[in-house]
């Protein structure tokens, strides 16, 4: 049974804190883990790479930062501004180094003196793969497993709206009619895996988070074509559930702006499913208990705990 907490009580993340999960940085959303936490986690991530090894999956993984040409040529910064993260850094000389320290003694804006690098934060984990499948894919397409730290900027008390969290995602390369179907496979698989550790998540379309004035139409789009799935599960409440794995179908979104074709010769389809590895483990604290010890045998056991 998931825990619940009223308003005369602790919140979710006070207890998080409390029992030592979660180590508050002075920032929200910006946590550090403890080594009971961290296993969790780590062990989840080692239960889907183990799945990717068995579907012959490519495995990649990248650092926490990307080329922002990338991040250019996707169009994100068309759709989330608000949730990048941009990479500065100190390029001047002497005098500009004490401008720089004048202004922080004088509690100014000190940032002025820090220009952007070529370097963005991931946003989400299967970005810096695209730009690597440019070019003629195998007749069969091509199945790729990344795993890296993502970066979105949305503050928030809520434990699961974590900023820096990381991300593992299987994406489908291939003709239309493949990569459709699946999408559609993924979202029963996912639903499985997640079952598989004693979770009851809840499958409903969904949409991103689309910014400015034509947001509210590409969300509508996004839901009304079925684009995108999540899988839902209790975290910082039960009346709020939270997203804790997402299926999404770009259809030829990203192979047109990176080149990617099909054997064929046509622009490839593609389709993603990402798993939040803090989302994942924060569910389970929330549905089994904070001791893991207390958990059901079955799920210690899968987990190797």
């Amino acid at each position: 049974m998931a825990q619940e907490f009223s308003a005369h009580e602790s919140t979710f993340l006070d207890q998080l804190i409390a029992h030592g999960l979660l180590i508050p940085s002075g920032v929200q959303g910006i946590y550090g883990k403890s080594g009971v936490m961290e296993n969790v986690i780590c062990r989840i991530d080692e239960l889907l790479t183990d799945i990717g090894r068995e579907m012959s999956a490519d495995i990649m993984r990248f650092p926490p930062v990307m080329n922002r040409v990338t991040v250019e040529q996707t169009g994100y910064m068309k759709s989330f501004p608000q949730l990048l993260g941009s990479v500065h850094s100190f390029t001047g000389k002497h005098r500009e180094h004490q401008q720089l320290l004048n202004a922080m003694e004088e509690g100014q804006d000190w940032s002025q003196s820090l220009p952007s690098t070529q370097d963005v934060l991931i946003p989400a984990a299967c970005y810096p793969v695209y730009p690597t499948l440019a070019g003629t894919l195998p007749e069969d397409g091509r199945l790729v497993d990344v795993c890296c730290f993502c970066f979105r900027h949305e503050p928030s008390p809520d434990p699961a709206r974590m900023q820096s969290f990381r991300q593992h995602e299987f994406i489908r390369i291939a003709d239309a009619h493949t990569v459709e179907q699946w999408h559609g496979e993924w979202i029963k698989r996912g639903d499985a895996f997640l079952r598989s550790l004693g979770l009851e998540p809840v499958v409903a379309p969904a949409n991103d988070p689309f910014f400015g004035p034509g947001g509210r139409l590409l969300a509508a789009s996004q839901q009304e074509q079925q684009l995108k799935f999540e899988l839902l599960s209790p975290i910082n409440s039960s009346e709020h559930l939270t997203a804790i794995s997402s299926c999404n179908y770009h259809q030829d979104h990203f192979a047109s702006k990176f080149g990617i074709y099909t054997a064929s010769g046509e622009i490839a389809h593609t389709s993603c499913i990402g798993f939040g590895l803090e989302r994942i483990a924060l569910a389970l604290f929330r549905k089994h208990g904070l001791d893991t010890a207390e958990w059901p045998v079955e799920v210690r056991k899968r987990l190797a705990i």
